[in-house]
């Protein structure tokens, strides 16, 4: 045990661990060696977490002008099937990161020491440069069209490749496939992950569709109601993209892990566009109404998996040796932790959208409206807990601890003022700009009166979602588990009081609860220093 007496001076005051969230706050903005780190990951990852639901709210754009009835059936089915998304997704793509991380550390330092041990015994890293640095030549040779074929040949030949009666094109494509597999990472994870997003997609799929009246019922959407038949529509078009869903957020909890945010950004930006584009011509130009949208959402997502699969197939190798490679057990372990945790989280967000729904349509499309608007600019503090996240993961698997604090210090005080930010321009944007989103002045209405809950609560959104990347990145999945069952439980006791008595205003104050009790329980974990961060207390885990 690491006592405090042995540790330095500069640290000891930093024992109490509530301490912590206050520790460097003056170099919040400092572009050192840690914040450059974290910027490089969190800028790109936000970037590609806000494009999703920035096409989300351009689609709510193109639908509002079909009418509040469709504007409301939209939001009910996306409600449905966002829980049921995040009930796989989550827990897939948060233990994924976290994994791939912790493996890809793992890896590279066994690596370090292998070839600390071949540098001491000189021979057999010698002559592995040597292979390498020959084959190079050789393909050198052969791709300026060097006249001595068959002496490239016979070196060829000397490095293990056969070249009897072999084109030097074939011999080229030989070696570059050989040099291509020798730099793919083997990361079980990886391989791992790929095969359950598959099924559990599938699975989605079949589910929502089989079971999408029986869900529009549950949200208050009844046999009589007009909003029945788009909502139908919509989610049974959109249950066709969960394969894609699932798997593209896979390969980007994947990446996430090798602090890759860029491959992702690209991906989502170009499949986002691909459905900006295609929204205006299958909903008006075709005449196809909320099915457009519904489809131009699938075909963008299938497109996002086809990018992620082929960037990362040059990266890793997705095929194991053997089943055994495989980690289904671990996944599971921690996958049903984070699944008990994503209900809990996502069922408060999902009741109130059946209870705004259960107040008319006006509401309903009043609430889709705010809702989307809430989501998207607090996921933009999603890019720091990636970045928290994946920087954490390495840090507590190099047991490097003093940069684990520094870390989740920084992009908590990051994302507290960040969530300042966003609540000026969330704010000033929604008083200004409801309009794009409908034209009908009663829904106008209903949104300025969610516009102060909105814009409000963007600090306190900021934490909670950051404290999420800072848990996982230490691998605290049980305490994130619990801590928000029992948040959950309490918001909803709260949702179904306030919500009764105050209607659309009740309905927001309890989520603004739900928000301020997930904040809430990250402060307490790492401010009494308790599990992975008894470390802050001067002891090591």
């Amino acid at each position: 045990m690491a006592e405090v007496a042995d540790m330095p001076p500069s640290e000891r005051k930093w024992t109490m661990p509530l301490f912590v969230f206050f520790k460097d706050a003056r170099n919040v903005f400092k572009r050192d060696d840690l914040g450059l780190e974290i910027l490089r990951i969190a800028f790109p990852a936000a970037l590609a977490l806000a494009a999703d639901p920035i096409a989300s709210l351009i689609d709510t754009a193109f639908i509002g002008h079909l009418g509040p009835v469709e504007i409301a059936a939209v939001g009910v089915s996306i409600a449905i099937f966002n829980q049921a998304s995040k009930v796989t997704i989550f827990p897939l793509v948060s233990i994924t990161t976290s994994f791939v991380a912790e493996e890809d550390t793992v890896k590279r330092i066994s690596d370090q020491q292998q070839q600390s041990e071949n540098s001491g015994k000189g021979t057999s890293k010698n002559k592995e440069t040597d292979e390498l640095v020959h084959e190079d030549a050789i393909l050198e040779n052969l791709e300026k069209g060097s006249a001595e074929k068959d002496e490239t040949k016979e070196s060829a030949s000397e490095v293990g490749f056969s070249t009897t009666c072999k084109s030097p094109d074939v011999i080229i494509s030989s070696l570059k496939k050989d040099k291509l597999i020798s730099k793919r990472r083997h990361i079980p994870s990886a391989s791992t992950a790929l095969l359950l997003g598959a099924v559990l997609g599938l699975l989605q799929t079949i589910f929502l569709i089989l079971l999408a009246k029986p869900f529009l019922g549950f949200m208050g959407v009844k046999s009589g109601s007009p909003m029945l038949a788009p909502a139908l529509k919509y989610l049974t078009l959109r249950s066709l993209g969960a394969p894609a869903v699932l798997l593209s957020l896979a390969m980007q909890g994947v990446f996430r892990g090798f602090k890759d945010t860029k491959t992702p950004l690209f991906a989502t930006v170009a499949g986002d566009l691909a459905n900006i584009i295609l929204d205006p011509i299958l909903i008006f130009a075709c005449h196809m109404g909320v099915s457009g949208a519904a489809i131009a959402h699938v075909l963008s997502q299938y497109l996002i998996s086809v990018i992620l699969l082929c960037k990362l197939m040059k990266q890793v190798n997705l095929l194991p040796p053997s089943l055994r490679d495989l980690q289904f057990s671990r996944f599971l372990k921690n996958g049903f932790l984070l699944l008990a945790r994503v209900i809990a989280a996502t069922i408060c967000v999902t009741l109130a959208a059946s209870m705004a729904a259960r107040l008319g349509s006006t509401p309903m499309a009043a609430f889709q409206i705010c809702l989307q608007v809430w989501m998207t600019s607090s996921l933009l503090a999603d890019g720091l807990a990636v970045a928290g996240q994946a920087i954490l993961a390495c840090a507590f698997a190099e047991k490097d601890y003093q940069k684990a604090a520094a870390t989740a210090a920084r992009v908590l005080q990051m994302g507290f003022v960040l969530g300042l930010g966003l609540a000026l321009f969330v704010g000033l944007g929604l008083q200004f700009g409801s309009g794009i989103f409908s034209k009908d002045k009663s829904v106008i209405h209903m949104i300025s009166i969610g516009i102060p809950f909105v814009a409000a609560t963007q600090p306190i959104n900021s934490l909670a979602f950051v404290f999420d990347g800072v848990n996982f990145g230490a691998s605290d999945f049980a305490f994130s588990a619990y801590s928000m069952v029992l948040v959950s439980a309490a918001s909803i006791g709260f949702l179904f009081f306030l919500s009764k008595t105050n209607g659309f205003i009740g309905i927001w104050l309890a989520l603004t609860i739900y928000m301020g009790l997930r904040a809430l329980a990250g402060v307490w974990r790492m401010g009494t220093g308790t599990g992975p961060w008894n470390f802050l207390r001067g002891r090591l885990p």
